[in-house]
Formats: C-alpha cells, sequence, structure tokens
C-alpha cells in the first residue's frame, strides 16, 4: 500500500491507483460511458462520453478525497480536515468526511456557487469564505491547519488525492478497451494527472490530452518554461478550473505523461454546454465540457475512437440560463440587427412581415430616432431575434439586404 503521507516529491504509479480503487468504491461510484452520436458525427469518428457530471456529489473530486481521507490516522481523524476548493473539491471532502465521521472546514472563494456551497454544508462541512480565487482560500486553509491542527486536504497536489482521481483511467481503460484518445478538462493537474499515469501505464499507445480554460490556462506557460508558473489573473466561467498554477506533483506527471495541451475559449465552452444539454440532455458545468468544447472547435484533431471527460454537472442554474442564452447567441440562434428604414406609417409592420416570413421570432424591438447617422426621415430598428443557427441567420439577413433595408450584424 502507498504511503498516505508521501509528499508532492514522490510519484504515482499503476499500483498506487489500483490499490486506491477499494478506497474510491466505498464512497463513489462507477459512471456510465455512452456514446455521443452527435460528436460522432461532427468528428466522423466514434467518441464516448465518460459522465462523471453523474457520480456523487456531482464530480470526479470525490475519487481522491475518498481515498485521502481513508488513509488517515485515527489521531489525524481525530484532529478534522480543512480543505479548499471552488466547490466540487468541498463536497467530496465534506462527503468522504461524514463516511467516515470526521469534522471538515472548507474553505471557498468568495463568489462560489450558491449550490455548491449548500450541497457541501448539506454534507456537514463548515464553509469559510475567502476573498480572492482558489491559491487566497487555500492560504486561508493552510493558515487554519497551522492554527488548529486540521489535516489540509490538497485539492490535487497529493499522490492519494491523484492515485484516486487516476481510478477514472482504470475505468475508462476497461469501459473502451479501444480507446485512442482521451481528453481530459485541467485545472490544477489533479484528474489529468491520475487519468494519464492509469491510461499511459495500460495502454501507452492511447494520446493523453489535457483542456484548460483560455481564461485560466497555467500549464501552457508552465510546461514552456519547466515548471510551475503563476497566472497574474484569471478570467472564466469555468470556476472548476480556474486554478492559477498548477502542482508541482502534478506539473511533473503532466509533463512526463500527458501528450498535448489545449485551450478553449469562453464561447466554445458555452456551446458545448448548450450543445451536451440540448443534444445528450446532459447537465454540465462549464468546467466540465471544456473537454467536449475541444473537440466542438478541432473535430478532426483526435484518432478515434475519442473519450471525452465530462468532470463535472456542478452548475448554478442562474448561471446555466447566462451561458445557455450566450451559447445560443454563439451558436447564431439569438441575432442582435440594426435595421435602417423610411419612418413612415407601416414601415415597421412590412420589416416585421419580412422577419416572420423567413421563419425567424421576434424577441425583442427598438426604436432609435435621434442620431446623427440617420437622415430626418429614417429610424433605426433594433431586433433581437431567434433563428435556427448560422445558415438560417444569414439568410435573414441576405433576404432584408434583397428587400432595400440596410442592415447591420450586431451579433
Amino acid at each position: 500500500m502507498p504511503d498516505p503521507q508521501r509528499g508532492p516529491d514522490a510519484g504515482v504509479t499503476l499500483a498506487d491507483i489500483e490499490a486506491a480503487r477499494p478506497l474510491v468504491d466505498s464512497v463513489a461510484v462507477p459512471t456510465p460511458m455512452l456514446e455521443s452520436r452527435w460528436l460522432s458525427a461532427l468528428a466522423g469518428r466514434a467518441v464516448h462520453l465518460k459522465c462523471e457530471n453523474l457520480q456523487r456529489t456531482g464530480s470526479f473530486k470525490v475519487r481522491g478525497a475518498a481515498v485521502r481521507i481513508a488513509r488517515l490516522s485515527d489521531e489525524e481523524r481525530a484532529r478534522g480536515v480543512v480543505a479548499a476548493s471552488a466547490g466540487n473539491h468541498a463536497q467530496g471532502v465534506a462527503l468522504a468526511a461524514q463516511q467516515y465521521g470526521i469534522s471538515a472546514t472548507v474553505f471557498m472563494p468568495d463568489g462560489a456557487p450558491i449550490p455548491k456551497v449548500k450541497a457541501t454544508e448539506g454534507y456537514g462541512a463548515e464553509v469559510r469564505f475567502a476573498h480572492g480565487v482558489l491559491e487566497d482560500a487555500l492560504a486561508e486553509a493552510r493558515a487554519f491547519e497551522a492554527e488548529t491542527g486540521a489535516v489540509l486536504i490538497h485539492p490535487f497536489d497529493n499522490t492519494d488525492i491523484v492515485a484516486g482521481q487516476g481510478t477514472l483511467g482504470l475505468e475508462i481503460v476497461e469501459q473502451l478497451p479501444d480507446a485512442a484518445t482521451v481528453v481530459v478538462p485541467t485545472g490544477g493537474g489533479g484528474l489529468l494527472a491520475g487519468v494519464a499515469v492509469a491510461v499511459k501505464a495500460l495502454r501507452p499507445d492511447v494520446r493523453v490530452v489535457g483542456v484548460q480554460a483560455a481564461g485560466a490556462a497555467a500549464f501552457p506557460p508552465s510546461l514552456a518554461q519547466g515548471h510551475p508558473i503563476r497566472l497574474p489573473q484569471m478570467a472564466t466561467m469555468a470556476d472548476g478550473i480556474a486554478v492559477g498554477q498548477p502542482g508541482e506533483l502534478t506539473f511533473r506527471l503532466v509533463e512526463q505523461h500527458v501528450d498535448e495541451m489545449l485551450t478553449v475559449s469562453e464561447e466554445a465552452l458555452s456551446r458545448a454546454l448548450l450543445a451536451l444539454a440540448e443534444r445528450e440532455k446532459l447537465v454540465v458545468e462549464p468546467a466540465g465540457a471544456a473537454a467536449a468544447a475541444a473537440l466542438c472547435v478541432e473535430p478532426h484533431r483526435f484518432a478515434g475512437p475519442v473519450v471525452v471527460v465530462l468532470s463535472g454537472g456542478n452548475i448554478d442554474p442562474l448561471l446555466l440560463g447566462k451561458v445557455i442564452r450566450h451559447g445560443m447567441a454563439a451558436a447564431r440562434r439569438y441575432l442582435n440587427l440594426q435595421v435602417t428604414l423610411a419612418d413612415v406609417p407601416g414601415g415597421l409592420a412590412r420589416l416585421l412581415a419580412q422577419i416572420g416570413e423567413a421563419g425567424a421570432n421576434v424577441i425583442e424591438v427598438a426604436h432609435e430616432r435621434i442620431s446623427p447617422s440617420l437622415l430626418l426621415d429614417e429610424v433605426d430598428v433594433h431586433l433581437q431575434l431567434e433563428t435556427r443557427g448560422e445558415p438560417h441567420a444569414a439568410a435573414l439577413i441576405e433576404r432584408l439586404h434583397e428587400h432595400g433595408y440596410t442592415v447591420i450584424d450586431r451579433g
């Protein structure tokens, strides 16, 4: 059995991951692997979804937390545990601690999603807030550790955590033995490192690819420099992978075992999240959709069969609504137009008739009569429309041009 006290200077092996599996199985559940007809058609090869969004606590994080906490000594359990998390690790730690009757305190960044906070509290943990980002919450957790003696359960940079996350790699190989590529959402690197160690040990020919949000991508510059680099700032909706600096352990494992690191835009994340909900009937948080987003952006980049890991599904309903609207706008399902027309009786009615005949739905209309760019007998009409997507939007704009309207596409 691997030493539970090994720090980040130790490695993680297939034997460690296999030894961790019974501990994971005592808290977590094996998650399904589903073939995606939509992504398979897009990529021209078989694409399968590994649905960790359907895991207990809604993400893969419970795997690593289960192993780390199970291996605490009786004396450590008596001191309780402390963690820092944007939400998913918090829930994993809270559930695992509850399973073993251990008190848990979790520091979360200000503005952490309310459902993640409530779920963490629901598993019996005490939640405290830290100003700033995950690294600031981690500093608060370390201070709490020093003050109280509670055992810090690091969100990614620990051998037991990585070994626990690596059990996902074992399941992937078992469920899809002929997989050629595995694509994994990546924040601090615990999941990517664990999956890569497991998959490469069992199937060295499989290509393992990590994906980060472009606004929080610490791995590409770190890999370029040869050591973990801290980002000066981050900006992404994908709070679950918004980690400003890779861990020492996870960086080395990723450097050794991962074939490629990619980044995806906020637009790609929102479009992927929308498509997963609409086409696959799966609720996935932005971080959990990162691998799917990479496939949507470059569907032919990956050799098949492809496994796309959906790492989590804990999304605030308010954010879900915003992301769906953003995704629909990115897919041209929402269209904002400015149309200039003669300010005469019946002018607006004729414009709306053309839009209706083209099959678009009007959501909102606003007039602007006072503008230096307008003639005295002209008016600008701002329209928010619902379309069937890019070809339909383009056809609608072309139709309006053909009928003599001046049209500006506002996106």
